[in-house]
């Protein structure tokens, strides 16, 4: 068995809490319920932490984050055992994640961050012994899950594709250079045969398959959630298929247009069909003149805006909204 790092990436709604209740029902993996985000929205930051100060700011910025609250940090205990290894915002963010397992009682720590993807290879070169599992999921149904929770969004289609490009291009990268430390996982897959995923996961984390694990008997307000969401659609299996194909219902026909233009390629290559459109000459002038403009408008904005944070974190850096900090 491995006890290295397991991180789950993936754009949002693509079943990464999911995967995540089925994994922490393993009595050997702890991941915490809320995404920790801390490289989405520390690394890089706060300048090199070789320097006392600066590993002082970014420690103060961490504990006044929720989603790092949530892992009940001791403060002075990550001082302590910073400064005794190497001193790398890795190092900082493992410490926070070997605690909470450890408080967990269990000797595998792992992580969910929307997007992690984004940080394969310094994740990689930091942990030798990390592996990395990719949610995927038909970028028209991930489109609907988004709208229906975030109902005021104002990227639309453009920027849900970009997203989900953004994201499905890095998942063939990471396979492709990380063979055996990357899995790519539908969503889809997942939830039409749970046992048969669940056991391809633990192969490549090294890990015996645990029948206990279908249940989500560690995760009991995510399987609580799902019982909710089974009884609105009229299923009685808490994991089940109901939620595939509800953009067809649900999307507005120009924008799964704009979605299926753009992400041709990488759609089919992770075997997503193009949906057969049929628009009035009207319609289709309003598409061409009107929503894929504006919607490539915003995809164009969306990359922009991350390959600025990216590239310049301590500048452009990403911050989390105002809500999240206390």
């Amino acid at each position: 068995m491995e006890n290295g790092p397991i991180f789950i990436g993936g754009p949002d709604r693509c079943g990464k809490t999911m995967l995540r209740a089925f994994l922490v029902s393993h009595a050997r993996i702890a991941i915490p319920a809320i995404g920790s985000n801390l490289w989405t929205y520390f690394y890089g930051q706060h300048g090199d932490l070789r320097r006392r100060e600066n590993f002082e700011h970014c420690l103060a910025a961490l504990l006044h984050y929720k989603h790092v609250r949530f892992l009940q940090p001791d403060a002075e205990r990550l001082r302590r055992e910073f400064w005794q290894g190497e001193p790398t915002y890795a190092r900082l963010f493992a410490l926070l994640l070997e605690h909470y397992a450890e408080r967990e009682g269990k000797p595998r720590w792992g992580d969910q961050s929307g997007l992690i993807e984004r940080y394969a290879d310094l994740i990689f070169a930091a942990y030798p012994d990390a592996k990395m599992i990719h949610m995927i999921r038909d970028p028209r149904d991930r489109y609907e899950a988004a709208l229906t929770r975030w109902t005021n969004g104002k990227a639309r289609a453009g920027g849900a594709t970009a997203r989900w490009l953004y994201s499905a291009r890095l998942a063939q990268r990471n396979q492709s250079n990380y063979p055996h430390r990357y899995k790519i996982v539908r969503y889809e897959e997942m939830v039409t045969a749970p046992e048969q995923t669940v056991r391809a996961v633990c192969t490549f984390l090294g890990e015996k398959f645990d029948p206990a694990m279908l249940t989500l008997q560690g995760a009991q307000g995510y399987r609580e959630k799902l019982s909710k969401s089974a009884a609105a659609v009229g299923e009685s299996s808490l994991i089940n298929a109901a939620y595939i194909g509800r953009f067809r219902q649900h999307v507005p026909p120009r924008e799964t247009a704009f979605i299926q233009t753009f992400a041709r390629a990488e759609m089919q290559a992770f075997d997503y069909s193009p949906e057969p459109l049929a628009f009035s000459r009207g319609e289709q002038l309003r598409f061409w003149l009107i929503d894929q403009q504006t919607n490539l408008a915003r995809l164009m904005a969306w990359y922009g805006l991350e390959l600025l944070q990216q590239n310049f974190p301590s500048l452009a850096g990403r911050m989390p909204s105002r809500d999240k900090w206390q």
